[in-house]
């Protein structure tokens, strides 16, 4: 079983935690990794983009000179796609780009997300994590004191109002839930910072 420190607030090592081989501790699966980031990020595409056909242009209705005799190739209107000003031909028009993933492999993603930041000693295991007040200072106090200058991830067992919003004012903070945890917001950050009730959460679930 892999074992990490856990650290309080103050960034000093208060005990040793073992975690689940069965979560933690999976060989790394990089394709299973690799179609979960894809799928987040097709998920998180609005398709609102949209391009006007010859039909749609405004203009056109006329056509422009007769069909034979002028020398010039057969024209039907001036808001054709050869135009100048005239449509599309074959633009992209608003579509969904969502897709659903195997849930066996997006398990197995976020198993191997997670253990290669155990194997990478990227992840940190907080004792506790609370505010009294509404302080962003207070949470750059923390990350400073566990030496985290990078992308960071606190994952919490619960919704807690004051640190998600403590924490929203810095820019390379992001905050997550253990039901909202994605493959995507894992590999992407330089340190996965997880308090201690949320790890035995996590085990619980995915276990």
């Amino acid at each position: 079983m892999p074992n990490v420190a856990v650290f309080d607030m103050a960034g000093k090592e208060v005990s040793k935690m073992e975690l689940s081989d069965a979560v933690f501790g999976v060989k790394p699966n990089e394709t299973a990794v690799h179609a979960a980031v894809v799928n987040y990020l097709a998920n998180q595409r609005q398709g609102t983009q949209s391009t006007l056909t010859r039909t749609e242009v405004r203009g056109g209705g006329r056509k422009p000179w007769r069909q034979k005799g002028t020398g010039h190739a057969r024209q039907g209107s001036i808001r054709a796609p050869q135009w100048r000003h005239g449509g599309v031909a074959l633009g992209p028009k608003p579509r969904s780009y969502n897709y659903t993933l195997n849930k066996k492999v997006k398990r197995l993603a976020l198993k191997s997300a997670m253990s290669s930041k155990v194997l990478d000693n990227n992840m940190i295991v907080l004792d506790s994590l609370s505010l009294n007040e509404f302080k962003t200072k207070a949470v750059a106090d923390m990350l400073k004191a566990l030496q985290v200058n990078a992308k960071a991830l606190l994952v919490l067992p619960n919704v807690d109002e004051k640190v998600i919003k403590s924490a929203s004012n810095l820019p390379n903070v992001k905050t997550a839930q253990v039901n909202t945890l994605n493959v995507y917001d894992i590999v992407n950050c330089d340190a996965f910072i997880v308090v201690k009730d949320a790890v035995a959460k996590i085990e619980e679930v995915y276990a």
